[in-house]
């Protein structure tokens, strides 16, 4: 018994050795054969700064790679009142995560997402730090480009962003701020400065290109905030625009944000780092834009040709369009009634519904009325005419005048 015991013990230790000399070689193999790629898309982090820990998020885009040595364009983003917490991810919900999340393939930024804490402000001194900590360890990990680095917020983000334009004026190339102003809702004797105040944060912009955007029925940061603010801007020879939503209320950021320019212009800027430069000429851009188009009217036989029974193909959904006097209607797979006017003979749009949503009329080379398509801000979807073989008619049409 002894003696196999003996046995036992030494092929367990030759064993033993055998593995120990293989192991250096697979163990150097395996990162090889199993590299872990930079992860992407909206991530967590966190931040100390005063002792406290602090949860927030960056976005990094799918192209981004630890080893081209490319610069990237960087988005520092301010959200609302509504958004404040400590568990670090509701602000990523509204405004420009929203619009980076139905299209990802126009913001080729790192986008910081710091959250400010419950029972603060973004104007808070503490609150201003957090923020520029969190910019600045993404702009140190993610090779964030300094000459182009940029500045958004909504609501009282925007209240924050300004402080952050006039504490540091020379670090944005751009800002975009929505629904928002320098006159705060929880100070409202900063209003008794209204003759001052908005030449002082205009003076602290410069030459920094800005893009603001109100709902003209706005009643929590009155429109009256931006305005004063263009003026002033204006006034020092500054570069602005001021777009006004017409119908819209405070709100205005989901329009804003998936304004597909938006981004196009944020990067169409860079700071000159340092370099003397010739000074960009002043700009101000005042623009009432309407919540929908002008309606045409539309002849009874006109109305008629896009009366009927429109299917989705491998689908039993139907809708219907019908008219009630010179009215159009659309009745849903849900049974509800939606009034639809048209912006040309070929495109019609919901008055009641999204900003974005159009629907495209085609028609085959006769002009016969084959199909529609729904589009919007994300997507296109078909639905075919349904004739009384409750088959589509013809080959799919083109989208006039789209």
């Amino acid at each position: 018994m002894r003696r196999f015991c003996s046995f036992i013990s030494a092929s367990l230790l030759a064993t033993c050795v055998l593995l120990c000399a293989v192991a250096p070689e697979r163990a150097e193999a395996l990162p090889h054969r199993h590299k872990i790629a930079q992860e992407t898309g909206f991530l967590n982090r966190l931040i100390t700064i005063r002792g406290i820990t602090r949860r927030y998020q960056v976005y990094v885009p799918e192209q981004w790679s630890p080893n081209d040595h490319k610069l990237w364009p960087v988005i520092l983003f301010l959200h609302g009142r509504g958004e404040r917490g400590s568990e670090g991810m509701w602000q990523t919900q509204i405004g420009l995560p929203e619009a980076v999340r139905d299209h990802p393939e126009r913001w080729p930024f790192i986008i910081v997402m710091p959250q400010c804490p419950h029972g603060a402000f973004w104007t808070d001194s503490d609150s201003l730090a957090l923020a520029m900590q969190a910019l600045d360890a993404e702009v140190a990990e993610f090779h964030g480009d300094p000459q182009r680095t940029y500045l958004t917020g909504l609501s009282m983000g925007g209240y924050g962003a300004w402080e952050l334009i006039r504490q540091y004026p020379r670090r944005w190339a751009a800002v975009a701020l929505a629904g928002s102003g320098i006159f705060w809702s929880y100070a409202p004797e900063r209003w008794q400065h209204a003759s001052t105040l908005p030449g002082e944060y205009a003076r602290a912009l410069g030459h920094t290109s800005a893009w603001l955007f109100h709902g003209t029925d706005d009643t929590v940061v009155q429109p009256r905030q931006d305005e004063l603010l263009f003026e002033a801007i204006k006034a020092e020879g500054g570069r602005v625009r001021l777009w006004l939503y017409q119908g819209l209320h405070h709100d205005c950021w989901t329009r804003a944000f998936k304004e597909p320019d938006l981004a196009r212009w944020l990067l169409a800027h860079q700071q000159d780092g340092g370099r003397a430069v010739k000074v960009p000429p002043p700009y101000a851009e005042r623009t009432m834009m309407p919540l929908h188009p002008a309606a045409i009217r539309l002849s009874i036989a006109q109305l008629d040709a896009l009366c009927g029974e429109y299917t989705e193909p491998h689908s039993k959904g139907v809708i219907t369009l019908l008219r009630q006097g010179e009215q159009l209607y659309e009745r849903d797979i849900y049974g509800q009634l939606l009034a639809v006017e048209a912006e040309t003979p070929h495109v019609l749009f919901f008055p009641h519904g999204a900003a974005f949503t159009r629907i495209y009329i085609e028609r085959d080379a006769q002009g016969r009325v084959t199909g529609l398509l729904f589009h919007d801000d994300r997507h296109d979807e078909r639905w075919e005419r349904r004739t009384s073989a409750g088959a589509g008619q013809g080959p799919r049409g083109s989208y006039p005048n789209r």
